[in-house]
């Protein structure tokens, strides 16, 4: 079967920093016929009707409005990862256009990401392997510490799939798991990982020692850990963000860190991703700061993968389509 005669896909590129990763592309081909984006605007006119979905990578191709009016056919969006903050999903169903994406892919690995970035926080690992390597280093000191994971106090705002994954790691180091939530979870989920519900925000960030971000952004979360909300942490306390860079003013956060109002933090997201090279939170040392990599396992990105094919192929052949977004 030639690739004419495959379903056309549009992609971003083979190849850079926004590229749909190497080792998908040929499972992707078997099944579709792969446009990229610097293609299709050399070629709008032949290609335009032969592209029934968009295969989203790491944010791109950014889909707008003009993408979409020079799309007549188009049936899915198909987006890798589980953040739609990236899609304006009212617009998108005003072409008629559905959406899906890959929640399930990605919860394990970010929840493990999130424990990681806890215990490297907590244990200023980052800083030990920093020292070790010094080239100034003549002795350690016995008294170079860190502070306590265990029987420690983790405040997860945000117990969607990711969190309550988190909450489930947490248990197996006897933590107490206070969480904040749109809506509650029942009573049985709250008990199998000892959690405690907190109706307001403010009671979780006070009684925390580990505040942990893993909720989605939106125009309600943004900024939603200010001055304010790191005035009320412990000045013991560690800030993990594994949400959305814009989830925390990082104005605010980098007051709090070089004032002594909280103990740490550890980024998996900023905004803008990177940040500019002069970005004073790069300067610090109590911070640690990882390349939004909560999914970046082998495996999980596999799942991804076979997880938009199935949702394209789905929507291609008039099936329920999974993991379908509903429209706003």
């Amino acid at each position: 079967m030639g690739d004419q005669e495959l379903p056309g896909v549009l992609v971003s590129s083979f190849e850079g920093p926004k590229s749909i990763c190497e080792d998908h592309v040929g499972e992707l081909q078997k099944h579709f016929n792969l446009i990229t984006m610097q293609d299709f605007v050399k070629n709008k006119t032949r290609l335009s009707k032969n592209i029934l979905a968009v295969y989203v990578w790491a944010g791109h191709p950014v889909i707008d409005e003009e993408l979409l009016q020079s799309l007549p056919a188009l049936k899915l969006i198909a987006s890798g990862g589980v953040g739609l903050d990236h899609l304006d999903l009212k617009l998108i169903a005003r072409y008629g256009v559905k959406v899906a994406n890959t929640p399930q892919a990605v919860s394990s690995p970010t929840a493990d990401m999130g424990v990681a970035l806890l215990l490297a926080s907590a244990r200023r690992l980052v800083e030990g392997h920093q020292l070790v390597h010094s080239p100034d280093a003549e002795n350690f000191s016995v008294n170079w510490m860190g502070q306590e994971v265990t029987g420690a106090t983790l405040g997860i705002i945000g117990m969607g799939t990711i969190g309550y994954k988190v909450a489930q790691r947490a248990k197996a180091f006897e933590m107490k798991i206070l969480y904040h939530n749109r809506t509650r979870r029942n009573l049985v989920e709250e008990k199998a990982i000892g959690a405690t519900y907190c109706e307001q925000l403010d009671d979780l960030l006070q009684r925390s020692d580990f505040v942990m971000l893993a909720t989605s952004l939106t125009p309600q979360t943004r900024n939603m850990i200010g001055k304010r909300e790191l005035r009320l942490m412990k000045p013991t306390g560690i800030l993990i963000n594994i949400g959305r860079g814009l989830l925390v003013d990082h104005d605010a956060l980098l007051e709090a860190l070089q004032t002594g109002m909280i103990k740490a933090a550890a980024l998996d997201v900023t905004y803008p991703e990177p940040l500019p090279r002069d970005h004073p939170l790069l300067k610090l040392k109590n911070i640690i700061l990882t390349p939004h990599i909560g999914s970046a396992t082998h495996q999980a990105r596999q799942h991804m993968m076979e997880s938009l094919v199935e949702s394209i192929l789905a929507s291609l052949n008039g099936l329920p389509i999974p993991n379908e977004v509903p429209p706003k």
